[in-house]
């Protein structure tokens, strides 16, 4: 296993960042850029809130996903209800988890705020193994998702 340079993974948020902040192209570039960035991943990407109650499917890499999301169901609602990220050892221990991709073990799921405060949508990302991830992988994708609320334009 191979550790993630999170230092490296923002600069090169930053880097495309300067190039655009419309959300679109920017989150399918930052869900690639962390899919080829972190091992033992079979899913990376982000769910923007339709409205106060629904996520949907955003930009991603991986398979085929779930496309909407109620608030306060499966690891990316809770995320959005209780406002904080969700570190998941293993999904099938997560009470109301969503099944999307069976193959996926454990999970992070990370809210994005705009600079008004409320919530935008969430970086999810999905591993086929359980206990991916660490509380180390939690700082750099809460760093990660800083960077992208300073200069995304939703």
């Amino acid at each position: 296993m191979k550790d993630t340079n999170y230092r490296l993974l923002n600069s090169q948020l930053s880097a495309l960042m300067e190039e655009e902040a419309h959300y679109v192209p920017l989150l399918a570039n930052a869900s690639a850029l962390i899919y080829e960035s972190m091992d033992r991943l079979n899913w990376a990407g982000f769910y923007l809130m339709q409205d106060e109650n629904t996520l949907v499917l955003g930009p991603f890499q991986g398979k085929t996903a779930c496309i909407h999301i109620p608030v306060g169901k499966g690891v990316c609602g809770t995320a959005v209800q209780e406002n904080r990220t969700q570190l998941v050892r293993n999904v099938h221990d997560f009470p109301g988890h969503i099944a999307c991709d069976s193959a996926s073990l454990s999970e992070i799921v990370v809210p994005i705020h705009g600079a008004d405060g409320r919530i935008l949508g969430v970086l999810d990302i999905d591993s086929p193994m359980e206990a991916r991830f660490s509380e180390e992988d939690r700082e750099g994708l809460e760093a990660f998702v800083r960077t992208l609320e300073k200069g995304i334009v939703f």
